[in-house]
């Protein structure tokens, strides 16, 4: 559902002191999901369990008669760990001179983080809890979530993108800084860095995070590989996380990947391993999402409790 309002002063005066002859317009959107999976292991079959995501995000802005543009965002969900209905919002500045900066009061991006998810999209992530009596690993933080600044300078050349980022964090740590790089400049190539500081006040947890990204399409057949390394002041502390992911485009509609994730811990001598095989159907606003995932050591130890397989079948809506 979209909802157009011409005028928009009120929403324009919110972000800066403009005259009221500046039109602004507001955006609603929405995105709702619904799905079943379940988790298989030697300890552990828990059968089935539903889940359901929803939200909707109000958004807004106009250019001033300076020719800069400003818009608004805020996210609405109730899901758990959100304070009030508010999640993610921010504003976001931009002119063909200045660049992009946006201004995040929860869910901001860093350097890292905006390129630090798995090609393969993170399959560790459905097994970091506590699964049959097993804890897997975890990832640690990037920086860039709440009251974050994240910088697109203007285009250099074509295809070349420089970003950076600043995650003030007051007495407890000192701030975090991050700069990257894109390249997009030859047909069906992506090349991406980031490095960015890890401040936790302790010495021990504190260092830098540096991250990689390439992926080349070539016509329906598209490779993505990716690495996320975490240098701290203590080894045992260090993590480092490889993927990859080749997806075939069978139609506009269908699509199929395989991706795999391993996580190297430094205090443990077994990597975690994870698979998954998607398949993904999409019409309109409605994807289709089947997928079997497979993890093995996820806590760093060959014990056979520490396996897994997860299946999913889901369908998310865009409105």
């Amino acid at each position: 559902m979209n909802i157009k309002k011409i005028g928009l002063t009120a929403l324009a005066a919110s972000l800066v002191s403009v005259s009221a002859a500046n039109a602004g317009s507001m955006t609603i959107s929405g995105a709702a999901s619904v799905g079943i999976g379940g988790y298989s292991g030697e300890k552990h079959n828990a059968g089935s369990s539903f889940t359901m995501g929803n939200q909707f995000t109000v958004s807004g802005g106009g250019e001033l008669d300076n020719g800069m543009n400003v818009s608004l965002s805020y996210q609405l969900d109730n899901k758990a760990g959100v304070t009030g209905p508010f999640d993610d919002h921010s504003i976001t500045i931009s002119s063909d001179e200045i660049g992009t900066i946006k201004f995040s009061g929860h869910g901001g991006s860093s350097a890292t983080s905006a390129m630090d998810a798995t090609a393969a999209g993170d399959i560790w992530d459905g097994f970091d809890g506590s699964i049959g009596g097993v804890t897997g690993f975890t990832i640690g933080a990037s920086g860039g979530t709440n009251n974050s600044v994240y910088y697109t300078a203007p285009s250099l050349m074509d295809g070349l993108t420089l970003n950076a980022s600043y995650n003030p964090q007051g007495s407890q740590a000192e701030s975090e800084t991050g700069y990257g790089v894109t390249y997009t400049g030859v047909e069906g190539l992506t090349l991406k860095y980031a490095t960015m500081d890890e401040n936790t006040g302790t010495t021990g947890t504190s260092g830098d995070q540096t991250a990689w990204h390439i992926g080349y399409a070539l016509g329906p057949v598209t490779l993505e590989v990716t690495n996320n390394d975490y240098d701290m002041g203590t080894a045992t502390n260090d993590k480092e996380t490889s993927s990859y992911e080749l997806s075939y485009t069978v139609s506009d509609e269908l699509s199929i990947a395989y991706g795999t994730e391993e996580i190297d811990e430094g205090n443990t001598s077994t990597d975690a391993e994870y698979s998954a095989l998607v398949v993904t159907y999409t019409a309109g606003g409605m994807t289709l999402t089947g997928k079997m995932e497979e993890a093995e050591n996820v806590n760093g130890t060959t014990n056979s409790s520490a396996d897994f397989e997860y299946w999913f079948l889901g369908a998310a809506f865009a409105f």
